[in-house]
């Protein structure tokens, strides 16, 4: 950061000013309410307006606060330290110091162990609670693995165990599998006996009812009429089912009514028949759902996962900020399991990928269907995933009226026509471009055109039925080229 940069920004997620006269243990706040969240930036001898009053002539107290970080975090924060020239507020020369703190694996607290996160410009103490949830987010400790208070073996559906080490191939027999893989652990009741306890892992998995013990841990579908939520008398649902069970009963019952609720629109396909997609990749839409039951936070019992779908869009809510050192910067390369048994079993039944490649491919295939990105973003302890419609497609979807696919009246007519030798505008300047640019591929087109890669495709179709153009080359490597 340049002096300036440091002076006029705002103070926000990854920055601070603090004046050199601030408390050694207040400093250690603020290093551990940044090594809790995403790291940052603090700049040593600022005023919080910007003010430049330096850190020259206060020699013992400076070297207190760069200790801050080992003598008042719990661990210790390995923060790293820059001094920089600067004219102070009086116009002599002086030093500020831009100390970096690093995103931290690990829960940091003070010497009150008071855990601290950052939200926003504020160092937000978190209660027990919260706390623990940040400590299942940064994989100190699994919550799936917690043991779960009067649940008992009589719980379990042990043919769901068996069924299990038959996928994978585990040879001695189920309840064994389950003492040897830290799904029972030893607990004590107050009277000092010992007795066998069931983890969350065990119950959410294979538990006959596991909404007895996780009354929260099921998944709520809501459709709606339009592409936002609307309340009171103009409320727009259309569609709320709540779904419960064993973890991968619930996720193939999402995932088969999730998909009766995806609209669907018909187009002309290369070889003269009518082709049906739907409004968005399948992996897409399921990879959403899945991983919003598998990487949830199942220690926030207070609410359920959403999946909420629109006419131009489909946001899934799942509890608990994005586990581990993910965030939605980097969540394409970055991989945590929060729930590591989960993410094995939901992998064994070929449901999730393990090590991440199931975010990065829906970017890319959303990018292939000429489909906006997806969207994630949190707030202190939700994520919210969303992939969406190109507005172009939204429109003709909801011009086709019909849910499910099939064309109206108005479209059939307006195909007719087309292939009678009548092309929209919107082709025309296709074609056109096609005339200008020979050679060219569908992706090429598309991005050179700024249209969606799905548009463009329906053209080409149109084009290549009327006789206007023929491909040369691959599907891969060819162009299009005007037919002489």
């Amino acid at each position: 950061m340049t002096i300036e940069e440091i002076q006029k920004s705002t103070e926000f997620q990854v920055f601070d000013r603090k004046s050199a006269r601030i408390d050694a243990k207040a400093l250690a706040i603020t290093i551990i309410a940044f090594a809790n969240a995403d790291g940052g930036r603090i700049a040593i001898g600022v005023e919080d307006d910007g003010t430049l009053t330096g850190v020259d002539g206060k020699t013992e107290h400076v070297n207190e606060l760069l200790r801050a970080s080992y003598d008042y975090c719990v661990p210790s924060i390995a923060t790293s330290t820059e001094y920089m020239d600067v004219t102070d507020v009086n116009g002599r020369p002086n030093h500020i110091i831009l100390m970096t703190v690093p995103q931290s694996v690990r829960v940091h607290a003070n010497q009150a162990d008071e855990v601290y996160y950052r939200v926003g410009d504020k160092s937000k103490k978190l209660n027990f609670e919260q706390r623990m949830q940040l400590v299942y987010a940064k994989g100190e400790h699994y919550y799936e693995d917690a043991p779960v208070n009067n649940a008992r073996w009589e719980d379990l559906d042990m043919a769901l165990v068996e069924d299990y080490v038959k996928v994978i191939g585990y040879g001695k027999g189920a309840e064994t599998y389950l003492r040897e893989n830290g799904y029972v652990v030893k607990k004590e009741d107050y009277r000092g006996r010992e007795y066998e306890a069931l983890t969350g892992a065990a119950v959410l998995l294979f538990g006959k009812n596991p909404q007895r013990f996780f009354q929260r841990a099921q998944v709520r579908v809501i459709r709606y009429d339009g592409t936002e939520a609307k309340v009171g008398t103009e409320m727009n649902v259309v569609k709320d089912e709540i779904f419960t069970g064993p973890i991968l009963k619930l996720t193939n019952d999402v995932l088969a009514f999730v998909k009766t609720q995806i609209k669907e629109h018909t187009y002309l396909g290369p070889d003269g028949r009518f082709r049906t997609d739907e409004q968005y990749p399948e992996f897409c839409w399921t990879e959403l759902c899945v991983n919003s039951i598998c990487h949830r936070d199942y220690s926030i019992l207070g609410t359920d996962i959403q999946v909420k779908l629109f006419d131009d869009h489909i946001t899934v809510e799942s509890p608990g900020i994005l586990p581990g050192l993910v965030r939605p910067y980097n969540i394409r390369e970055m991989h945590f399991s929060r729930n590591p048994k989960i993410a094995l079993y939901m992998r064994s039944y070929k449901l999730v990928k393990e090590y991440g490649e199931g975010v990065d491919r829906m970017f890319r295939e959303m990018a292939e269907a000429g489909l906006p990105a997806p969207e994630y973003r949190q707030n202190e302890f939700m994520v919210y995933a969303t992939i969406r419609q190109a507005k172009d497609t939204a429109e003709q979807v909801a011009g086709n009226g019909d849910v499910n696919g099939g064309f109206n009246g108005q479209l059939n007519g307006q195909l007719n026509g087309q292939l009678n030798g009548q092309l929209n505008d919107s082709q025309k300047e296709t074609f056109e471009f096609i005339k200008a640019h020979e050679g060219y591929n569908t992706t090429k087109i598309a991005d050179v055109l700024g249209k969606p890669f799905r548009t463009i495709v329906k053209h080409i179709n149109v084009l290549l039925e009327l006789n206007m153009i023929e491909r040369r080359g691959s599907k891969k490597t060819g162009g299009y080229y005007v037919k002489k």
